[in-house]
């Protein structure tokens, strides 16, 4: 191919097999397509399919799940631990190979106008796609998630992209964009308290949090990492909780800074970290950075760099980590 797309769509089913198989069966029926991977999480209760292709292919195929989710998935009934905001949560394209920045943007507002025409659903535009600086983060247009949405589309500064300013209950919004490629990366903690990971994730994200000063006045403290995205969540399947990130750009925060700062605020508060989680794919770069840093040499061979960075990073915690399986150069 010389022109490669990936898309990565979060639907908001991570129980269900049997729709999560219905969803996907469209992407691996689209011709010009590769499935790259499917990661249902129960306790989230969403699914993140990776897949990637031509770009006209990718569209297609890219629209056909998210139909068949509006189909299945009822969000009136929905409950889960990550933020979302409807049935077909977000739907990003990322340029990977001979395709630039600014084809993904078009990508993403032809996927918009598709969506909602075809589903009578409000459609917001994030990161680089994003009309306003307010939309680019998709922490914004998910404020309030679903159980919020009602009143969100009442506000004229929260009117939709494309589609109706109409709440739609079985399904809610979708969000769609073009964007970097993003790492999903949780770091797993030793205790049952959501507050010790969200104190966690405070410190760590670019965003930082909110505080009064000595006047009284409200002001933000910036955290500490870039190009960060951070919320604490329980894992009630496994009896722990999760700084759970969104690494927007790893060439300026990669997963092992990340995973060393966790490490070193868990410490404060008394709490152990475990190891870590990838969700989705992950670029060889990331992990050989990783696998320097952990074995402090840059001349080992990359599987045995990749090896060092499994090791360091704990990412086979809580299940085996794969490379073949969870690498994106590996897979195409």
């Amino acid at each position: 191919m010389q022109k490669i797309v990936e898309c990565v769509p979060n639907f908001s089913e991570g129980r269900d097999n049997a729709i999560i198989e219905a969803i996907v069966e469209p992407i691996r029926n689209t011709k010009g397509v590769k499935l790259l991977g499917v990661d249902p999480d129960k306790d989230y209760n969403r699914v993140v399919v990776t897949f990637a292709g031509e770009p006209e292919s990718v569209l297609e195929a890219a629209f056909r799940a998210a139909k068949r989710a509006i189909e299945l998935i009822d969000m009136t009934k929905h409950k889960g631990e990550h933020p979302r905001i409807g049935a077909v949560d977000v739907v990003p394209f990322v340029p990977i190979k001979g395709v630039t920045m600014a084809e993904c943007v078009e990508l993403s507002n032809r996927f918009a106008k598709r969506a909602a025409e075809a589903f009578g659903l409000p459609v917001y535009l994030y990161e680089e796609s994003a009309r306003n600086e307010k939309r680019k983060p998709l922490s914004n247009i998910r404020q309030g998630e679903y159980e919020g949405l009602l009143e969100k589309l009442k506000d004229p500064d929260w009117q939709p992209d494309y589609g109706p300013a109409v709440f739609v209950p079985r399904s809610g919004a979708i969000v769609t964009g073009a964007r970097f490629f993003l790492i999903a990366y949780n770091v797993n903690l030793r205790t049952t308290d959501k507050e010790i990971a969200n104190e966690i994730a405070k410190k760590i994200r670019e965003s930082g949090y909110k505080t009064t000063n000595e006047k009284g006045e409200t002001v933000r403290v910036p955290g500490r990492l870039k190009s960060v995205k951070a919320i604490g969540v329980y894992l009630d399947n496994y009896k722990i909780t999760q700084v759970s990130m969104n690494l927007t750009n790893y060439t300026v925060t990669p997963p092992h800074i990340a995973y060393e700062e966790v490490k070193k605020e868990a410490k404060l508060l008394g709490v152990e970290v475990s190891g870590s989680e990838i969700i989705g794919l992950v670029p060889e770069e990331a992990l050989l950075m990783a696998g320097r840093f952990y074995s402090k040499q840059k001349d080992l061979p990359p599987a045995e760099l990749i090896q060092s960075a499994i090791d360091g990073l704990g990412l086979s915690d809580l299940y085996p980590f794969e490379p073949d399986k969870k690498i994106i150069e590996y897979m195409l």
